[in-house]
Parts: structure tokens; C-alpha cells; sequence
């Protein structure tokens, strides 16, 4: 092995996937997620069982993404984690593994922010055939965040504009939720709306000054409009369930890109990128090629094994860190609220 290549293990434990990377320069060698089933009956995310979830998990995961990408844990150059923003145990269990695989190997650790990952998965090597390049904007959405982000240099950001209450993601689960669907239900909304008709059923599009956003309106838009409806109709939901999460998700998508169309001219900024779990969305990821079409955009979407919470991501946004001579010190901890 050339010696002059840098070899990355990434650990992401921010909510309730468990993930371990390796990456090699920029190009990854293994990727593996352990998922929870356990919160689904619960319908959301259960912070104590996520924890304890990840104690089981984080250790056959690391083993698992060092065996398949066909190295040795003598390899490895560095650890990188997400030190946050998550849930607080879910991030203890990740942070504390990473200082005992770095301490125990004596190489440097790597303090990695949850959102630079989502960000820099745009430069993974096989994750985009080209690259954006400085400044661009991107649109972060996921079930914790939406951000417009002015994205200066690998870890250099600005968030010009956010939700001032609830995400997109949560809006989209939420919502699934008052129709009855199964957590997570924000897939699902998107499976259906396909075969639907947007713009069926009219929902509340909130105004927020400058460049933010707001959900809370939309989801009690939403809840009310449902509980009017089955009233007059029991099955309402059951016969008119495509229409309803197309217009659910046009909604959203509506929202979302009129603050992002904004941001662009504000900025004078044509290059646009899109990350985090929501952008798995295949609404999203087609209203963007076409207001990209539209208005002369350079766009770029990640790879759908990208877009959700993933250890490549970390291992990528640790190499910046490693350039840089950014390192931890052992006594660094979890931190559940972390800025940009």
C-alpha cells in the first residue's frame, strides 16, 4: 500500500444509524449502515433505545466496514465522528468508541460536524461524476434540519437561512402520521405522490421573513384539513390517499424552493446542491433539474446512499480536517446542539 495515501475510519451515530466508513484520499472503501427497527412501533425516534441500540452495533460495524474495504486497523491514519448536533447518548456512543480506537492505535482524532458531512458528501469521489465547486448553495433538508447554506470553502459555511421551528423532514413524517402511514413515513409520501395529482387538496404555505422557514403551520394546516374531511367521510383518507400526498408534497416542495430561488438571486449564485436525508426525496430531486433547466442552475445531487445519515460523509469532512492539521484532543465530548 502506498504509503502516501491517507486511509480515514468515519463513525456516525447521530440519531438512530450506526455507521462506520472507510475512505481512502476521497474515494470510499466501504460504507456499512446498522439501522434500528425497533422505533418503528413507536412512530418516531426513542433517544434511550437509539443509545443502546448503537452499544450493540457500533463495534460489529466498525469490524465489518474494516474488513470490506480489505485493510487492516493498522492502516488507518486517523478516526473521525460526528461530534454533533444529535441526540446526546446516540453521540456519546460514537464519540467515546472513536477515542478509544484512536487512543488505543495512537492516531489523531477527528472532530467532524454532523452537517459539514451532509455537505462535503457532494465530494466524494464516486459520489457525483463533477463536483461543485466555490461558493455554492446548498439545500440541507432532513427530519432535524433545513438550511439554505453558502457554502464558501470545504469548511467554510454560512447558513443564510432556516426553519424557526420545525423541518421539512418532521413535516413529512408528521403529516404521514395524521394520514396513518408507518413510521418513517416520509418515503411513503413520496412512493404515493407519484401517483397522485399535486395541488388536489390546498394546504398553508407560511411567510416567513428573509430567507427562513416554517412547518408547524403547514402540519396543523394539514391535521385540521384531514379531521374536516373525515367527518364528512370516513374513507376520505383511504380513497384519496395518492392525491393527498401529492399535495402534501407539492406543498412542501413549493415552500422550500421559493426561499431556495431566492437565495440564489440574492447571492448571485447559480451552483446548487442538495443534501441530507430529504434528498432522497424523488420530488425534490426532480423539482430541482427543473428549476435548474429553468433558471440556467448548475445542480447536484448526492448519490441516494449519501443523502441519508452516513459514516462516507464524516470520513470525507475528517479528511478536510486531517489537511488541515485539525485535530481532537482526548478530552473533547458529544455536544448535541453544534453550529455550522
Amino acid at each position: 500500500m502506498n504509503r502516501k495515501d491517507i486511509i480515514i475510519l468515519g463513525i456516525e451515530s447521530s440519531c438512530d444509524d450506526t455507521s462506520a466508513a472507510i475512505l481512502k484520499n476521497t474515494r470510499i472503501l466501504s460504507n456499512v449502515i446498522a439501522g434500528q427497527k425497533v422505533h418503528e412501533e413507536y412512530g418516531g425516534v426513542v433517544p434511550e433505545l437509539a443509545s443502546r441500540a448503537h452499544q450493540q452495533n457500533i463495534i460489529p460495524v466498525v469490524d465489518q466496514a474494516i474488513i470490506k474495504a480489505g485493510i487492516k486497523k493498522d492502516d488507518i491514519d486517523a478516526v473521525a465522528f460526528t461530534r454533533g448536533p444529535g441526540l446526546l447518548g446516540s453521540l456519546i456512543v460514537g464519540t467515546s468508541f472513536a477515542k478509544s480506537f484512536a487512543l488505543g492505535l495512537d492516531i489523531p482524532l477527528l472532530d467532524c460536524n454532523h452537517m459539514h458531512g451532509h455537505v462535503l458528501a457532494h465530494f466524494i469521489d464516486d459520489a457525483n461524476t463533477e463536483k461543485p465547486t466555490f461558493p455554492f448553495l446548498c439545500l440541507t433538508v432532513s427530519g432535524g434540519h433545513t438550511q439554505i447554506v453558502l457554502v464558501k470553502d470545504y469548511l467554510d459555511m454560512e447558513v443564510v437561512g432556516t426553519t424557526i421551528d420545525d423541518a421539512a423532514g418532521e413535516a413529512f413524517d408528521k403529516s404521514a402520521k395524521i394520514l396513518g402511514l408507518p413510521y418513517p413515513g416520509g418515503p411513503l409520501i413520496d412512493k404515493y405522490a407519484q401517483l397522485g395529482q399535486p395541488n388536489t387538496h390546498p394546504f398553508a404555505k407560511p411567510n416567513v421573513p428573509d430567507l427562513n422557514y416554517s412547518f408547524s403551520g403547514l402540519k396543523t394546516s394539514i391535521l385540521y384539513y384531514i379531521q374536516k374531511k373525515e367527518k364528512e367521510n370516513p374513507e376520505f383518507v383511504k380513497e384519496n390517499l395518492n392525491d393527498i400526498c401529492a399535495s402534501i408534497q407539492a406543498t412542501i416542495l413549493e415552500i422550500l424552493f421559493k426561499k431556495l430561488i431566492a437565495a440564489s438571486k440574492q447571492y448571485k449564485i447559480k451552483q446548487i446542491a442538495i443534501a441530507g436525508g430529504v434528498s432522497a426525496n424523488s420530488g425534490l430531486r426532480n423539482r430541482l433539474l427543473l428549476e435548474g433547466e429553468k433558471r440556467d442552475w448548475k445542480t447536484f445531487i448526492p448519490k441516494f446512499e449519501y443523502c441519508t445519515d452516513n459514516a462516507a460523509m464524516i470520513a470525507i469532512t475528517g479528511l478536510q480536517h486531517y489537511q488541515k492539521q485539525q485535530f481532537a484532543g482526548q478530552e473533547i465530548s458529544a455536544t448535541a446542539r453544534m453550529k455550522l
